[in-house]
C-alpha cells in the first residue's frame, strides 16, 4: 500500500508551484540582466558594471531551484541498467533506496550548507556591494527544499514497508561507515578505491542518481578519511557550479526549446532533410557537422548540444532513428569537437601552462576535423542497411525554396559567432543574442509564436539546467577531494619515469587523461595536470600544441563515455533519453574515436601543420 495520498499531491504541487514559478523566473531574470549589458555596453557605450555579479547570483539561485524542480519530477540523471532487470518487488525496493540516498546525502550536507553560506555574510560583492550571504543562501535552501521533496517521493510512490526498509539499509550503511572511520583513516590510498570507485561507482550502478552518487562517495572520503572541515565540500560544489560561462547552458537549453516552438527547426531540418535525406544516414551527417560548426560559441559543451539536439531530434526520431542511437552520436560529437575554438579547455590550458593560445586555436580545427570523419564512417557503417525505398530525392528547385525559407534559421549560428568574434558579446552572453534573434524571426518571419508555452518552457529549462548543474558541481568537489589526496603528484612522478620515450608516454597520457575526464571533467583536470605534465612532454620533446590536442581529445572521450563520463549524462539530458538507450551505440562511436584519437597522437602534423 502507498503512503501518499490525496493530501500528499496538494501539498506536493503546492509547493512545487513555489519552487517551478521561482526557477522559470530566474531563467527569464538572467536572460534580461545579460541582454541588458550586452545592449548597454554596445549600443549605449554605457556598461553595466554589475549585470554579471547580478547574473551570477541569479545563475546560483537558479542551479539549486532547478535541481530541485528536477528531484521533484524525478529528472535527475541516473543509471537503470541494473534495475531494468530485477522483478517489480525487487526493483521498487531498490527505487526506494535510491531515494532515500539521495535525502541521506542532503542530510549530511545541509548544515555544512549553512556553515557555508554563514561564512560568506562577511565577504561584500565589489559591484553591487551586497554581502555574499545573498548568494551563497542558495545552497542551504536549495538543499533543504530537495530534502522536503525527497521524502514527499518516499511518501508518495513508495510503501511503507518498502520505504522503511530503504531508510533502514541506508542508515545502516552510512552509520556503518561512521563507525569504520577511524578503521577507514589508517588505510591510506586504499581510501579512493573504497569511496570513488566502490560508493560513487557503486552507487551509479545502483540506479542512484548521478550527482548523488558523485556527492555521497566525496562527503565519505573528506569526513570519514580527512580532517577537510565539511564546509569546504560545499564550497567546491559552488565554485563547480559558479563559473558564469556555466550560465550559457540554460540559456541554450531555453533557445533550443524556443528553436522548436517557432518553426525554425522544423524549417532547418526541412531544407537539410530535402538535401541529404536521400542519403543513408543524413541527418546523422548534419548532427555532426552541425555540431563542429557550434562548438565552442557558449564555451559549455552541454550548452553546444543543447543548441543543437532539440533542433534536429525530432525530425531524426520521425525518420525512424532509434533514441539511443541518436544521443550515443550527440555524446560523440561532443567528444570529437572539444579542440573546436573557441574552446573554454583550451583557454585553460593556455593559462595554467603558458602555451599560446591563439596557437592552440589553430592546432585544434584540423584534429576534430579528422575525428569528425572517423565519426562519419561509423554512421555510413551503421545506415548501410538503412531502407530509402520511400525516400525520393528532392527537386533542385524544392531545395531552393526550402533554403530561402530556412535561411533565418540557418543564420542562427553564424549570428551567435559573429556576435562573439566581433566582440559584440562574450560566450556567456552570447546566447541571450541568439534568443532575441530566434524571438524576432520566429514572430516576423515564420509567424508561428505560442505564448502560452513560455512557461512550461522555462520550467523545463530550469529542471533540465539544475540536474546537469548539480552533477557538475558534486564532480568538482570529488575533483578536489582526488587533488587533496596527492593523487595528482603521484601520477605526474609515474608518468616522468615511463620507459618507452615519446609513443609510451603519449600512449599512457591518452589512457591517463581517458580516465580522468569521466571522473574530473576538462577543466578541474588540466588544472590539476597540466602544470604537472606539460613541462615532462617539453623535456621529450613533444610539442605544446600537439600534446594540448591529444590530451584535451582524450579527456573527451572519458568526459562523454559512460557509466561515470559527466558529458554522457548531458547529453542525455538534454535529448531525454534514458541513459540505458546510449550505452551499447556510444561503444562502437567511441572506439573510433579513439582510433582518431591515436591517429591523432601519431601525426603531430594534425596538430601543428598551420602554426
Amino acid at each position: 500500500m502507498i503512503v501518499g495520498g490525496p493530501r500528499l499531491e496538494r501539498v506536493d504541487a503546492a509547493l512545487g508551484w513555489l519552487v517551478d514559478v521561482p526557477a522559470a523566473l530566474l531563467v527569464l531574470a538572467d536572460i534580461v540582466v545579460l541582454f541588458s549589458g550586452v545592449f548597454a555596453r554596445f549600443v549605449l557605450h554605457r556598461p553595466l558594471v554589475w549585470s554579471d555579479e547580478l547574473a551570477s547570483i541569479l545563475f546560483l539561485w537558479l542551479a539549486m531551484l532547478g535541481s530541485v524542480t528536477a528531484l521533484r519530477r524525478g529528472e535527475h540523471m541516473r543509471m537503470t541498467a541494473l534495475l531494468g532487470r530485477l522483478t517489480p518487488p525487487r526493483r521498487a525496493v531498490l527505487e526506494a533506496t535510491a531515494t532515500a540516498a539521495c535525502l541521506a546525502f542532503l542530510t549530511l550536507v545541509v548544515w555544512p550548507a549553512w556553515q557555508y553560506a554563514a561564512d560568506e555574510r562577511a565577504i561584500t560583492t565589489p559591484a553591487l556591494e551586497i554581502s555574499n550571504v545573498w548568494r551563497a543562501a542558495a545552497l542551504p535552501i536549495g538543499v533543504a527544499l530537495m530534502a522536503i521533496f525527497a521524502v514527499l517521493r518516499l511518501l508518495r510512490f513508495t510503501t511503507l514497508k518498502d520505504a522503511m526498509r530503504a531508510l533502514f539499509a541506508v542508515a545502516a550503511i552510512v552509520g556503518g561507515f561512521w563507525l569504520l572511520g577511524p578503521i577507514l583513516a589508517r588505510w591510506g590510498r586504499l581510501n579512493l578505491l573504497i569511496f570513488f570507485v566502490g560508493v560513487a561507482g557503486g552507487s551509479v550502478l545502483a540506479g542512484i542518481p548521478i550527482a548523488f552518487a558523485f556527492g555521497l562517495g566525496t562527503f565519505g572520503y573528506l569526513a570519514l578519511t580527512t580532517s577537510t572541515p565539511l564546509p569546504v565540500i560545499v564550497g567546491r560544489m559552488d565554485e563547480g557550479m559558479s563559473h558564469l560561462i556555466l550560465l550559457a547552458v540554460p540559456l541554450f537549453v531555453f533557445l533550443g526549446l524556443l528553436i522548436e516552438m517557432t518553426g525554425m527547426a522544423r524549417a532547418m531540418v526541412a531544407f537539410l532533410g530535402s538535401l541529404l535525406g536521400h542519403v543513408k544516414g543524413g541527418l546523422s551527417y548534419v548532427l555532426v557537422g552541425a555540431m563542429y560548426l557550434v562548438s565552442g560559441i557558449s564555451g559549455a559543451k552541454a550548452a553546444d548540444m543543447a543548441a543543437i539536439a532539440p533542433a534536429l531530434f525530432p525530425e531524426m526520431k520521425a525518420r525512424g532513428a532509434n533514441e539511443g542511437d541518436l544521443v550515443a552520436l550527440l555524446a560523440a560529437t561532443g567528444a570529437q569537437t572539444e579542440t573546436v575554438p573557441p574552446s573554454l579547455v583550451l583557454i585553460t590550458i593556455g593559462s595554467v601552462t603558458s602555451v599560446s593560445i591563439a596557437a592552440l586555436f589553430t592546432g585544434g580545427l584540423l584534429p576534430a576535423l579528422v575525428l569528425g570523419l572517423v565519426l562519419c564512417v561509423v554512421v555510413r557503417y551503421r545506415a548501410r542497411h538503412e531502407d530509402l525505398g520511400g525516400v525520393v530525392r528532392a527537386p533542385w528547385r524544392a531545395v531552393a525554396r526550402l533554403f530561402a525559407i530556412a535561411l533565418p534559421a540557418l543564420a542562427l549560428p553564424f549570428v551567435i559567432r559573429a556576435a562573439v568574434v566581433e566582440g559584440v558579446a562574450t560566450a556567456t552572453e552570447v546566447s541571450t543574442i541568439g534568443i532575441v534573434y530566434a524571438l524576432l524571426v520566429g514572430v516576423c518571419f515564420y509567424r508561428k509564436f505560442d505564448w502560452r508555452r513560455i512557461g512550461p518552457m522555462l520550467m523545463s529549462t530550469a529542471s533540465l539546467s539544475g540536474a546537469i548543474l548539480l552533477i557538475i558541481g558534486t564532480a568538482t568537489a570529488m575533483a578536489w577531494g582526488l587533488t587533496q589526496s596527492g593523487f595528482s603528484g603521484r601520477l605526474a612522478e609515474t608518468m616522468a619515469a615511463l620507459p618507452g620515450g615519446v609513443p609510451m608516454f603519449l600512449a599512457v597520457s591518452i589512457v591517463t587523461f581517458a580516465v580522468l575526464g569521466s571522473v574530473l571533467e576538462g577543466i578541474p583536470a588540466i588544472v590539476l595536470f597540466g602544470p604537472l605534465l606539460f613541462p615532462i612532454a617539453r623535456q621529450l620533446g613533444v610539442h605544446e600544441v600537439h600534446y594540448a590536442m591529444v590530451v584535451v581529445l582524450s579527456m573527451g572521450l572519458g568526459l562523454f563515455s559512460p557509466p561515470l563520463g559527466v558529458g554522457y549524462y548531458a547529453a542525455c539530458a538534454i535529448g531525454r533519453v534514458n541513459p540505458d538507450a546510449g550505452i551499447r551505440p556510444i561503444v562502437g562511436y567511441m572506439v573510433a574515436l579513439l582510433i582518431g584519437v591515436i591517429f591523432v597522437a601519431a601525426v603531430p602534423w594534425l596538430s601543428i601543420g598551420f602554426l
